[in-house]
């Protein structure tokens, strides 16, 4: 394992849904959560750990069948004697994990804590790695859309099924969030922990691909590396969408550019406390002013 985090760091995360439903509420139908406020929609940061979760699973390796597990999820396997099949806590329980062994393993545990019901014991971590609900940046609506589905019945005949499905025509969604060094030397975050959460934050984004996710996209992943505990704060509520468009017309990133220009200038104004801007944009992005980026770093000396 590299070394532990310690320095902060803060992440503006942006992706884009079209035709899609970015986080159902169970107790609403499943209809997307929505703000009828101001007419926005907005997804969980659990949508967004779940998300990364799944891409570590399926992507990298942490399925539990060797040292690499995920300790919030639903498993089924064996190994030897044991047999997994519940989420991470009851299998703690079950077995008798001890702290050490959940953290040496459990990547999620490290980057956004959790309850550890050991045997004669309960362990709280609090996560690192911490993001705010994320809520789309310009107004959108929900429509409804009917369909049918059809299964095989008995006597070579079929049964029709009627379904509702609510869905996005299109929507810009932003999430702010902030990883605490302090946090991390008690989970034991690490640089390596830290790469695996931006890689699944934009992979896994890319990799939602279930009828009612697929349609989802990556945009821009902005991530400030402080040289201490400072940082600035509300990243996407400094952002501002520019478009000769209504809100409700928007349908995709050729539609508007994003005007970044309040977030540069508090680079700009926290120089002294920055170590470094990581960014990973989609190309058709457009941006105001546009970004200098060089290896994935953006050039501060250039704002």
């Amino acid at each position: 394992m590299s070394e532990l985090i310690k320095n902060r760091s803060e992440i503006l995360f942006l992706y884009e849904i079209e035709n899609a439903n970015p986080n159902g509420d169970p107790l609403n139908e499943n209809r997307p959560r929505f703000d009828n406020e101001d007419a926005s929609v907005i997804v969980s940061d659990v949508r967004l750990k779940r998300t990364i979760r799944d891409y570590w699973f399926e992507y990298k390796g942490y399925d539990g069948k060797g040292d690499k597990d995920i300790f919030v999820r639903e498993t089924r396997y064996s190994e030897g004697d044991k047999e997994y099949v519940s989420d991470g806590k009851r299998r703690a329980l079950s077995f008798s994990e001890s702290r050490e062994k959940v953290l040496n393993s459990c990547i999620d545990i490290r980057v956004f804590g959790g309850v550890l019901p050991l045997k004669n014991d309960s362990i709280t971590l609090t996560g690192p790695t911490q993001f705010q609900m994320g809520r789309s940046l310009h107004k959108t609506e929900v429509v409804t859309e009917q369909g049918t589905g059809a299964f095989a019945a008995g006597d070579k005949k079929s049964q029709a099924t009627f379904r509702t499905e609510y869905k996005l025509p299109y929507a810009l969604i932003g999430f702010n969030g902030v990883i605490n060094e302090k946090a991390a030397q008690y989970s034991l975050m690490s640089e390596d922990d830290k790469n695996l959460l931006t890689e699944g934050i934009w992979e896994g984004t890319k990799n939602l691909i279930s009828r009612s996710k697929f349609g989802q996209n990556p945009v821009l992943l902005i991530v400030i590396n402080y040289t201490g505990s400072f940082y600035i704060g509300n990243l996407r509520q400094r952002l501002r969408i520019e478009s000769e468009k209504n809100d409700l017309a928007l349908r995709g990133l050729e539609d508007f550019q994003i005007d970044l220009s309040a977030i540069l200038a508090e680079l700009k104004a926290n120089r002294d406390k920055i170590e470094s801007v990581d960014i990973r944009m989609d190309n058709r992005l457009k941006t105001f002013p546009e970004l200098k980026v060089t290896d994935g770093k953006l050039d501060l000396n250039a704002i």
